[in-house]
Parts: structure tokens; sequence; C-alpha cells
């Protein structure tokens, strides 16, 4: 009589166990990068500032009387755009250390969450800001970006630990997907109870408030999740460093920057990252500015817009999830900067006032959004070196956050040049062309060999 071998794949269980409980931090997180950073902040905090200014109560985004921030005088209407300017360009220098500092680290999901509830609480700050007082929110908005930021460094370093190289797209796709859809959730709830206000016996400015509040205690709340699931893993190829913790981590980083010619293909990679990602940044930035001004249309459908993207873009998520795993990562992406092309030169002959072509732009939008978003960061995990997940992926944030203002500088100064949006929104396909001509360049497989990571199946 024949043994049979009595196992199971605990492993495998481990993994698939955390994987569900690291998704839960895009669902956290994203509820401060939709209901406050792209949607509430920038409107409410003009309208406070303007106040300070002297420009009276009205939400004028016109407001060009000036704030004294620091010794300098800022216009109030501009006042948003330059604080979250300052802490992308912060967040750029700040968060390659932290994430060598990671990497050093036996526990990533305590510096993760340890840098979300930090920031957290400085979103929560917002809740403070009427009347005409907008100073404390000015910091608190500058630190809870930054902060954020530093929380995703250490986030996307576990996926490593919790997915194999096969696993990683599917991973990745799913988590960005559950992001999109609980940043969509609650933003739906705030913006009904902003929009229908006193149906709720509340001013509007109170409602936006609590908006802004229900976003951080979401990102604090939801991060429990992940915090208790996951589990520490050691850290594995560390770069040896003497000194203390920063002395180490900043070291490790000189190193690591002189031995990244050695990693061409990861390079490459990062480099067509960055043109792309930024055209994708631009294209999302100045969708509503395009609609409204453009396209003449109003707030409500704009609001709808914006709505149905967050929820298509979770079914585009899973949906480049599979492709990837009968096509491989690297394709789907490729083909992601092929879509964005298009979109952008079909938007500029987009009619004036038709809605339903819109929201078709829009649904093209939300598919590619969260695949091209999703598939990156995974492809990218099979270029890292082991044991420098969160000194690279800190890079990649800075590469992000960093350059993201190049494409809507090139916007606003076409748009200057030729006084139409339409010449300004097809421009943008340069950094797509840019990003796909660096793509092509890329050899996938020897890019992850060179790591010295196992070769998916389908690259």
């Amino acid at each position: 009589m024949s043994e049979q071998p009595d196992f199971v794949d605990l492993e495998s269980l481990n993994r698939a166990r955390e994987q569900r409980a690291w998704n839960w931090y895009d669902w956290a997180n994203s509820a401060y990068y939709t209901t406050v950073l792209s949607v509430l902040f920038a409107p409410y905090m003009i309208t406070v500032a303007g106040r300070a200014a002297g420009c009276g109560n009205s939400a004028d985004e016109t407001c060009s009387k000036p704030v004294n921030l620091l010794g300098l005088h800022l216009a109030a209407g501009s006042l948003p755009f330059y604080l979250t300017s300052f802490a992308t360009i912060a967040s750029a220098f700040l968060l390659p250390p932290v994430g060598a500092m990671v990497d050093r680290s036996g526990h990533k999901k305590s510096h993760m969450a340890a840098f979300a509830w930090t920031g957290s609480f400085f979103a929560g700050l917002l809740f403070f800001m009427q009347g005409e007082q907008w100073q404390l929110a000015a910091v608190a908005i500058v630190l809870s970006s930054i902060l954020g930021g530093c929380s995703l460094v250490s986030y996307y370093a576990i996926l490593v630990d919790i997915s194999t190289e096969d696993e990683r797209d599917w991973v990745s796709s799913r988590g960005w997907a559950w992001g999109y859809l609980g940043g969509g959730l609650l933003l739906a709830v705030n913006l009904v109870m902003v929009l229908v206000h006193n149906a709720f016996g509340l001013d509007k400015e109170l409602a936006v408030r609590l908006s802004l509040l229900s976003a951080a205690l979401w990102w604090a709340g939801f991060t429990f999740i992940p915090f208790l699931r996951l589990r520490d893993h050691p850290p594995r190829d560390v770069v040896p460093e003497s000194g203390g913790l920063i002395r180490r981590s900043f070291g490790q980083l000189f190193t690591t920057l002189r031995e990244m010619r050695g990693f061409p293909m990861t390079l490459t990679f990062l480099v067509a990252f960055l043109f792309y990602n930024d055209g994708i940044q631009t294209v999302i930035n100045v969708a509503s500015t395009y609609g409204s001004k453009q396209l003449g249309f109003s707030d409500s459908v704009l609001i709808a817009t914006i709505l149905m993207i967050q929820f298509v873009a979770y079914g585009g998520a899973l949906l480049f999830g599979r492709l990837a795993a009968s096509y491989g990562s690297y394709r789907c992406i490729l083909w992601g900067t092929y879509a964005w092309m298009v979109i952008v030169v079909v938007a500029m002959f987009l009619p004036r006032g038709n809605v339903a072509t819109f929201l078709l732009i829009g649904v093209a939008i939300a598919i590619v959004l969260g695949g091209t978003q999703a598939l990156s960061r995974s492809f990218f995990s099979l270029l890292i070196p082991r044991g420098r997940e969160g000194e690279y992926f800190a890079l990649y944030n800075a590469c992000e956050r960093g350059t993201s203002w190049f494409g809507t500088f090139l916007f606003g100064v076409v748009f200057q040049i030729t006084g139409s949006y339409r010449p300004a929104i097809v421009a943008l396909i340069v950094f797509f062309l840019l990003g796909a001509f660096f793509l092509l360049r890329l050899d996938a497989r020897r890019g992850i060999e060179e790591a010295g990571n196992a070769v998916p199946a389908v690259v």
C-alpha cells in the first residue's frame, strides 16, 4: 500500500491571507487622495484663504489678493497648489532615505502604519480650517501628503514579501482595484453630503469639513486591518553600512545610486515611467478644467464623471491583472501607453456640450488608468534587487512626485500660446510617446534576471 504525502502548502495559504490584508491599505489611503487632495481641499482652502485676503465669502478661484505665508505673498487662489507642489518636491528628497531605512527594518508594516496614522492625524486637522483660519491647514496638508508618501514606500516594499514573481501582477492589480473602490465609496458619500447639505441640517462649509475629517478617520481606521493581519518579514541581503540607523540608511542610498548603473533595464523603466506617468497624472488633473472650460459641462456632469471613473477603474485594474496573466505586465503597460495616446487625440475632437462622448472618454480613461498604474507597480518590483525594495520604491515614488509638474506646465504653456485647451490636451501625447519609446528599448527578461529575480511564466 503506497503512502500519500500528508501535507498542504501552508506558505501559499499564508501568502494569500497576507495578500488579502495588504489590499486593505489601498482601500484605506485612497480616501485621502480622492476626497481630500483630488476634490475638496483646494476649492475650500481657496474660499477660506480668500476671505482672509479680503476677497469676500464666495469660492472664487480667481481671487488674486495675497496672503502671507512665511513672508511670501501668495495669491489666495493659488495657495493650495503651491502647498501641494511644495509637499511633492519635498517628498522627492525625503522618500529615498526613508526607503533605505525600511529595507533595514524587519517591521515594514509598523513603519507603514506609523506613517499612515501620523499622516491621518494631520489630515484630521483640516477639519479646523474655517472662517479665515487657513494657516494650520497649510501645515497639515503638507505634512499629511509627505507622510502618506512615506507610508506607501513601506506598503509597496511589503508586496515583494507577500507574493511570488508570478503572483505579483494580480496582487498589485487587486490592491489597486480595492483602492479605487474604497476611495470612490467614501467620495460618493461625501459629495452627497456636500451637495445636499441642507437635507442633513448642515451648512455647506461644515459638510466639507466633516468630509475632510471622514477621509482622515477612514485612512486611520482601515489601516488597522493590514497592521494586525500582516506578518513581519526579516530584511534580506541588506547592504552593509556602519553607524546608526539614519547614517546607515543614507549610506545604503548612496551605495545603491552608484550601483544602479549595473541595472540598465531598471533605469530604463524608471525613465519610461517618469514620462508616461506624468502624462497620466496631467490628464487626470486637467480633465475637470477641460470639461468645464472647453466643453462647457456643469459641475453635476463633472462630479458624475469623477465618480464613474473611480468605479470603472476598479474593473479596469482587475481586467489588466487578468490580461497580464496571459500576456505579461510589460506588454500590457506598453499597450496602455498606446491607449493613452488614442485618448488624448480623441479628447481634442470632443464636441462641446455632448455629455455622452465625454462619458465615453471617461470610461476609456478609467479602464487604462487603474491597469497601467497597478501593473507599473508590480512590474517594477521584478526589476528590484532583493533587499532593496523600500529604497527602489522610494526612488520610484520620487520620480513620480518630483516630475509630476512637467505635464501641467506644458498644458499651461500650450494654452497660453494658442488660447485653447484642445491643442493643450493633445500636446500631452509627447509624454506617452516618450514613455513608449523607452519601454520599447527595455528587455524585460534581461532586467528581471539582472536584478536576481525569478522570471515569471509570462513576462
